[in-house]
């Protein structure tokens, strides 16, 4: 009888939410840092330096407003992993039937690979992978603190870094306002968009960041700390996030200011973009083609490691392996390392053979982005395993709206890449067969999102 009469306020009290804290506001920063790297990995920097090249400041307009979409998918995620204890790879295990996680499971594996050899590409591929791909085994014996704490550190060198560039190069202000403000689209600057989108938002991050905000514990029972914990993370990614817009905004603005109109523009990419710097501003105080270098370094050791962190948590959800932690770490990275070193033994360093290689990499980490995003947006959706926690109608509706924009940029650039790079009856063929299936799963996880309205773990299912 007591119990029941106290019952009422001791829900209230796990329901309430505590008040606004900068002292835990401080303790739940991190995993939007990690987050963040994702935006400023060197395929973004070079998406930035040709955007700014080939289009000026007009599409910075775009950059902002991708960021903000990006955004929304990581706080969905983040969402999902508070709300659930548990993170979008455990999550399609349970979800789906056990043919369709796997293929998820296959998706998400090449979308990694793909990220992991564009990181990797360049005159120092052996030395990046034999360092890079497994200093996080020994990363893994400091704890998560001091992780973010390294992340901290790199984003601030990559901060100071293309700062101090734009310092140098001294962009326009007036264009920069415009850009930012006034949205421009032509049929010239069509592809550089097309890449802004689709480098901004990559399908590991939004599996990542799910598994990431677990590193604090949080009851997923009691409301009010799920509640408290989602406060601070929209907060921390946010702010982690904004930083990552105004370094992406430095690079894209100073090649906007150094070779916009130029002849050289349509020839610039990360290879060469610091010693053509070198030649445009070599007279500061610091050689400007060593700056440039550091950042890059920078974004290139810390999206490495946190692509070893995705691979871990989407081989241990999909598979439930349940490894020890090196043993796991040792096992994700060498499933990306391994195709890593067949790619450097294939291509040498010639221009031509990388730049190709980079197109097909790209279109590759546009054709997965789907089979994460669409099981993100109709698990959050899912009132059983979300409870209180589900997003509504409103925010439903403008999550599956920008689905569909970024499904349908990927489909241009799709689009076009095949009508470029396929020829021959035979090869049309496949790629047609391939296209209609790759379609059919996509509407699969659709309709499944839709028809199935009661969470069910399915792990077990044929």
């Amino acid at each position: 009888m007591s119990s029941d009469h106290h019952q009422p306020l001791l829900d209230s009290i796990h329901n309430a939410t505590p008040p606004f804290s900068w002292r835990k506001l401080w303790q739940f920063t991190g995993p939007g840092l990690l987050m963040s790297i994702a935006f400023l990995d060197p395929g973004n920097l070079e998406g930035d330096l040709q955007a700014g090249a080939i289009a000026g400041y007009s599409l910075l307009w775009l950059l902002l407003w991708t960021t903000a979409i990006g955004l929304l998918v990581q706080l969905l995620s983040a969402r999902l992993g508070v709300a659930t204890g548990r993170h979008l790879a455990q999550l399609c295990r349970e979800e789906y039937p056990n043919w369709a996680g796997k293929l998820l499971w296959v998706m998400a594996e090449f979308a990694l690979i793909g990220a992991d050899i564009q990181e990797v590409i360049g005159s120092a591929i052996a030395l990046k992978i034999l360092t890079n791909g497994f200093i996080f085994l020994f990363l893994e014996n400091y704890d998560v603190r001091k992780l973010e704490a390294l992340f901290a550190f790199l984003i601030a060198v990559m901060a100071v870094s293309f700062a101090w560039m734009f310092g140098e190069t001294k962009p326009n202000a007036k264009e920069l306002l415009v850009g930012l403000v006034v949205p421009k689209l032509n049929s010239k600057t069509i592809h550089q968009a097309v890449g802004v989108v689709g480098c901004m938002i990559t399908p590991h991050n939004v599996f990542l960041h799910s598994a990431l905000v677990q590193s604090r514990k949080v009851d997923p029972k009691q409301t009010g700390q799920v509640h408290e914990a989602l406060r601070y993370y929209s907060i921390e990614s946010t702010t982690a996030l904004a930083i990552a817009f105004v370094i992406n905004l430095f690079v894209t603005t100073v090649f906007a200011k150094a070779f916009f109109g130029t002849a050289i523009a349509d020839t610039i990419g990360l290879r060469n973009a610091g010693q053509f710097l070198e030649e445009r501003f070599g007279d500061g105080l610091v050689p400007i083609l060593y700056i440039w270098a550091v950042g890059l370094l920078a974004a290139g050791q810390s999206s490495t490691i946190t692509g070893t962190y995705a691979g871990q948590f989407i081989m241990d959800g999909f598979l439930n392996l349940g490894l020890k932690k090196w043993t796991r770490a040792l096992i994700t990275r060498s499933c990306a390392i391994v195709p890593t070193l067949i790619v450097a033994l294939i291509f040498d360093s010639s221009e031509n053979r990388l730049d190709v290689l980079n197109e097909w990499l790209n279109v590759l980490q546009s054709l997965q982005f789907p089979f994460a995003l669409i099981p993100l947006l109709c698990l959050v959706a899912k009132d059983d395993l979300m409870g209180v926690f589900a997003i509504g109608p409103i925010l439903k509706t403008i999550a599956w709206l920008v689905a569909a924009l970024l499904i349908a940029i990927n489909g241009y650039l799709l689009q076009q890449f095949l009508a470029k790079e396929v020829s021959g009856l035979a090869v049309t063929f496949i790629v047609t067969v391939l296209t209609v299936a790759y379609v059919a799963f996509e509407v699969y996880l659709i309709w499944r999102g839709i028809t199935v309205t009661t969470f069910e773990p399915s792990s077990q299912a044929a």
